[in-house]
This record gives C-alpha cells, sequence and structure tokens, in this order.
C-alpha cells in the first residue's frame, strides 16, 4: 500500500492544492490528513470548502477542537480569522472528524497524541528551547501501541520519523501550509522546516515494513505571504515566504 500523509494546511489552499497534485504523481492509495486544517491567514474558508469536497480521511487537530468548543474570547488570532468565515456546513464537518482513527491495518493517525491533541510527540520544549524526543519520551506519550506498525502524527510542523525499539515507526510528515512559528508554551520555543515548501510523507510497506519519503513542494507562497500580510501579520508573511521565523 501507498499511503500518502498530510498535516497542518491551516487554511494554506495555495499549498494544498500543490502538494495534491504532487501526491496524485505519486499515485498513492490514499491521503490521510492529520488534522490543524483552516485555522490561519490564508484561505481557511476556501480550504474548508475544497477539503469537504475531498473527503479524505481525516482526524481533528487542536485547532479543529478550539473552534467548536472555545468561547470566542479565549480563542488566539488564527482561530478568531476562521471563526469569522466557516458556515454551519463548515463546521458540521468539523464536528464529525474523529481524534484517531485507522486507515489501514496496523496504523494507527492522531494529530498530537493518541490522547491529547496539544501535545508534541516528536519534541520536547524545555525552558531552552525544542529538542528532539527520546524514543523512552515517545513510548510513554503514546501508550500502549503494541498492535500497531505505523503512527501517523502532525502537530509540530516539522517532518521526521522514529523507528521505536521493538514497536512502530513514527511519523510526522511535517506542514503543508505554515512552515514556521512561535509558541510560549510550556516554554517559549520556536519551530522552523527552514524552507517555505509544502511538506507532505510518502510511505509504502511493499517490503513487507513500513518505509517512509519525505516530500517538499514549491507552491506560490508568495501568494499565501499576501494573504498574511493583509491581515495584518508580516511575521506570518516572512515564515511562510522563509520558512524561518
Amino acid at each position: 500500500m501507498r499511503l500518502a500523509v498530510i498535516s497542518d494546511v491551516h487554511g494554506n489552499l495555495p499549498a494544498l492544492e500543490a502538494t495534491l497534485a504532487a501526491i496524485a504523481a505519486d499515485g498513492a492509495d490514499m491521503t490521510v490528513n492529520l488534522g490543524d486544517l483552516l485555522s490561519g491567514y490564508v484561505q481557511p474558508a476556501d480550504t474548508a470548502d475544497r477539503l469537504i469536497e475531498l473527503g479524505l480521511p481525516t482526524v481533528r487537530g487542536n485547532h479543529e477542537r478550539q473552534l467548536l468548543t472555545l468561547p470566542r474570547e479565549s480563542m488566539g488570532m488564527t482561530d478568531r480569522i476562521a471563526d469569522d468565515l466557516l458556515t454551519p456546513r463548515h463546521r458540521g464537518w468539523l464536528a464529525s472528524l474523529p481524534m484517531t482513527f485507522e486507515p489501514a491495518p496496523q496504523v494507527l493517525a492522531f494529530h498530537g497524541t493518541p490522547t491529547d491533541d496539544l501535545q508534541y510527540l516528536m519534541h520536547t520544549v524545555e525552558p531552552a528551547g525544542a529538542r528532539p524526543a527520546t524514543p523512552a519520551e515517545v513510548e510513554e506519550r503514546v501508550g500502549d501501541v503494541s498492535g500497531y506498525r505505523l503512527l501517523l502524527c502532525g502537530h509540530t510542523h516539522i517532518a521526521g520519523s522514529l523507528q521505536l525499539p521493538g514497536g512502530p515507526l513514527v511519523v510526522n510528515p511535517g506542514s503543508v501550509g505554515w512552515p514556521a512559528y512561535r509558541d510560549d508554551e510550556p516554554y517559549r520555543h520556536e519551530m522552523a522546516a527552514g524552507t517555505p515548501h509544502a511538506r507532505y510523507a510518502l510511505l509504502d510497506d511493499a517490503t513487507g515494513r513500513w518505509e517512509v519519503q519525505f516530500r517538499s513542494v514549491e507552491y506560490p507562497w508568495e501568494r499565501a505571504a499576501g494573504f498574511a500580510e493583509r491581515l495584518g501579520r508580516p511575521d506570518v508573511a516572512r515564515a511562510l515566504r522563509t520558512g524561518r521565523n
């Protein structure tokens, strides 16, 4: 089976369309979407329309939960922008998305960890910043996954993989639509892909074990950055143009 995995589109429709075209050229049997779909500074409502049309197997991320459950005064700016534009149809679709699902036998997909959409799986944040998580940290966060050969996560926007000792392969495809960001929780840290490309992962089990290739895709990121600038976020525009904060 050839499986394409995307995550963290964040309403960036130009990046999504370019990624879908690349996936089609790869001949994937299925495309799995790991959440954080709409909240961002590009085209959240148009992205919702496109994703609904596609009907990809999709899990909800923390931003989907926040859009549906937080009072507006508690939302961040990206969620407020999406909140202003989404229709009842969009919200009904978001409400239908599961926190986890199994797109193939012995494969588990989720956004952060299987039980927490805000927790990083493959990175650990300390007072000095973010670092790669150790296998022991990853094993503690995923819990009992003895029945799985492949775990698919997003949330950090950074592509990477880790083979757990005697356990499944863990894969984060990186972000389709937002290559760099800063956060203050639990400590101030930065995540940055280093280039503006859209990212996804291509997985294949033809050899009897899952093997991963990471893809980067050119798209009109200047167009995406223009949306962010018009919304008063030159910092986000810079991240979209450069993949750096």
